[in-house]
């Protein structure tokens, strides 16, 4: 886990300038700390960070980086962040439960025409005959956690092609995308920045989509303390204000491609202080734009795939099944889509 941060004066020009001109609430340059991973998903947070969107609405913003999503919720729940972008989880349900986490909005979601997580193998799986999702019927499926994002994915795909796989928690991504190159498991799915450029290393073979097994799959969510939700309400909207401007950013230069070329090599370059950063910009450069999903416009929530997530964790037992939609999901700061 390492820290970043971004003190001085871009916090307070932005700050106390721009909050009373829009006659939103000042916080006098309140620190925060945001739970992220160095991927390409998380860019609407780093965008808003290095853009000044956070500064602008008074918040003096702290990166906390984490190499699995239930010790971010964990983080949340312990106050050792505040809030955090990352994908829904059997831990962070449960904390939801205890009355330690909400869910406040959307943001990285499969979205048709637009390529996403990707269905990978290793080479010799590959070699041996894994050469598609239909043919994982006996394989090793790679995993951070049990509950995790990885074990609903590789679940509901193996569910579709009525395959029984064995699921391997190896903790953290690192580990995971070392034991799939080494063949130690079968087969994995991630999002496209990390599976293309592994698959471009010829490091492993993409067999798959996951959007053609989940689709319209909300992957990630913005989420915060219960305490902030209920009784941090300026804060909260402040954040998400903030983190929107940056979605908006991403979404036009990478995704819909709107904002012109020279905007979208700007955005590769401000990505990559966070993403592949040990990379020279010329070889991150094309992992950085494989990467490119939607994220939500205004936090949006899709609320079916937020449903359909709950029934998977209550059919597999890995949460109790009096946990409703409420309990997990603050609906009054997103729009529900």
């Amino acid at each position: 886990m390492t820290d970043f941060t971004r003190r001085g004066a871009l916090g307070l020009v932005g700050g106390a300038a721009a909050l009373p001109l829009l006659g939103r609430p000042a916080f006098a340059n309140t620190k925060m700390t945001v739970g992220a991973l160095r991927f390409t998903s998380h860019a609407a947070s780093f965008v808003a960070f290095e853009r000044g969107y956070f500064a602008d609405e008074g918040l003096d913003v702290e990166f906390k980086f984490f190499q699995a999503a239930q010790p971010m919720a964990v983080a949340i729940a312990s106050g050792d962040a505040d809030y955090a972008v990352t994908a829904i989880s059997g831990g962070l349900i449960s904390l939801a439960e205890k009355g330690a986490t909400k869910v406040i909005g959307g943001a990285l979601s499969e979205e048709p025409g637009i390529e996403g997580q990707l269905i990978l193998a290793s080479n010799a799986a590959h070699e041996a005959g894994l050469t598609s999702a239909a043919k994982l019927d006996g394989k090793s499926f790679g995993i951070t956690q049990a509950g995790s994002s990885f074990h609903y994915m590789g679940s509901r795909i193996s569910e579709a092609e009525g395959a029984t796989v064995s699921f391997k928690p190896l903790q953290k991504v690192g580990a995971v995308i070392g034991a799939l190159k080494s063949g130690q498991i079968d087969a994995w799915a991630i999002v496209p920045h990390i599976g293309r450029a592994l698959a471009g290393a010829d490091a492993v073979k993409i067999i798959g989509n996951v959007a053609n097994y989940i689709p319209n799959y909300q992957v990630t969510t913005v989420f915060t303390s219960a305490n902030n939700a209920a009784n941090e309400r300026a804060k909260s909207e402040a954040f998400l204000r903030a983190f929107s401007r940056g979605a908006d950013d991403f979404n036009a230069a990478l995704v819909d491609k709107t904002a012109g070329d020279e905007a979208a090599e700007e955005m590769v370059k401000l990505i990559h202080i966070y993403v592949y950063a040990d990379r020279p910009y010329e070889k991150a450069r094309g992992s950085i734009i494989n990467g490119a999903m939607r994220i939500n416009k205004d936090a949006g929530l899709n609320m079916d795939s937020v449903n359909d997530q709950l029934s998977w964790f209550k059919s597999e037992k890995l949460i109790k099944d009096n946990i409703t939609t409420e309990m997990l999901v603050d609906s009054s700061y997103a729009p529900m889509i």
